[in-house]
């Protein structure tokens, strides 16, 4: 659980902080006719550094278990406004030219950073590779790809499960250019904007840099085994390579259409985004009964929950950081949210 602090509005507007960390992983809510405390792995209050996140969370752990072979997903969740974006990517303002001060580097970065130094501690041995996805109004969509973003058709395989036909993959070498592919560019610019700069985002009465869209950033992890030229006949097989993922995911957040003062196309947009996280959660609920019990798990019921099934009930690892606000104003969705992560927290997976 991530608690951002109260913005300079809700202060002067006079808002109560309802939510306290208590240490120990335990948050707790207190508000008229609201008491209650939850349990988690780790809880970072309003003063936690961008640092204390991504060593706190275990998600160092997560990029070595990627490089190991296993599947590997971050996702941040919680209403809009809470944090996600930061957490997972630091300040909005950051451009190729511009670049974010070292401390305020999201989760992303680092483990970018962890990646690589991983990658040179073995030698050449490691390839990366990334792809880059938006789900927005229930399509797909591909931010790597050359020109304006197409819908790309998600199909299933009994040995790939659910994946996206034609997705574009892109190989790194280093720190500039996977950061360059997240943030590249300008609408104006040479070649054609890339990553984050081509999210869908828009301005309203909770968030001046609302996402629009859900946001799965995949960076593909193959080690190849290296033997002499003579013997690699013998032992290719005997030494096979490993093939790890790391998967990123910017949930867009929930929201209330009154509150945001949101009309016409961004009615639409937040009652498509509202959809999408009301099947990721009903997949968790399930998720999260145990084994003997558990019924159908509708996957199919969005493109999200689609895309996201083997992070959530495979043979993956996953990290759910769950935003939430500390104001008074926000008690309902805070509660929300925090009784959701309560669920996804019960939901075990073999690795």
């Amino acid at each position: 659980i991530r608690v951002r602090p109260l913005t300079c509005t809700e202060t002067r507007r006079g808002d109560q902080q309802v939510v306290h960390s208590l240490g120990d992983g335990a948050v707790h809510v207190s508000a008229a006719r609201h008491d209650a405390t939850f349990g988690f792995s780790a809880v970072f209050d309003a003063g936690a550094s961008q640092e204390a996140v991504f060593e706190g969370s275990g998600m160092r752990q997560l990029v070595e278990l990627a490089i190991d072979g296993f599947s590997c997903t971050v996702f941040a969740f919680g209403q809009t406004g809470s944090g996600k974006t930061y957490t997972l990517m630091g300040p909005l303002a950051q451009s190729e030219t511009q670049a974010a001060s070292p401390a305020l580097l999201g989760l992303m970065q680092r483990s970018f950073t962890c990646l690589l130094e991983q990658s040179w501690s073995r030698g050449s041995d490691l390839v990366l590779s990334a792809s880059y996805l938006e789900i927005y109004n229930e399509q797909v969509r591909d931010l790597l790809s050359p020109g304006p973003p197409c819908a790309l058709p998600l199909r299933w395989s009994k040995t790939r499960g659910f994946y996206v036909e034609n997705q574009l993959s892109v190989e790194f070498q280093s720190l500039e250019a996977i950061v360059s592919l997240l943030l590249q560019g300008v609408r104006h610019s040479i070649p054609p904007p890339a990553g984050s700069q081509r999210r869908r985002t828009s301005a309203h009465a909770l968030n001046r840099h609302s996402s629009r869209s859900h946001a799965l950033l995949t960076i593909h992890i193959r080690s190849r085994a290296h033997h002499p030229p003579s013997t690699w006949v013998l032992q290719a097989s005997a030494c096979p390579s490993k093939q790890g993922t790391l998967c990123f995911v910017d949930l867009a957040g929930s929201e209330r259409v009154k509150e945001t003062g949101s009309s016409g196309e961004l009615s639409v947009e937040a009652n498509s985004i509202n959809r999408s996280l009301l099947a990721l959660g009903h997949c968790i609920s399930l998720l999260a009964k145990p084994r003997g019990k558990r019924t159908h798990i509708p996957y199919r019921d969005s493109k999200l929950t689609r895309l996201l099934a083997r992070s959530l009930g495979g043979s993956g690892i996953t990290l759910m950081v769950a935003c939430i606000s500390p104001s008074s104003r926000c008690l309902s969705e805070t509660l929300s949210t925090l009784h959701y992560a309560s669920r996804a927290r019960r939901v075990t997976t073999r690795p």
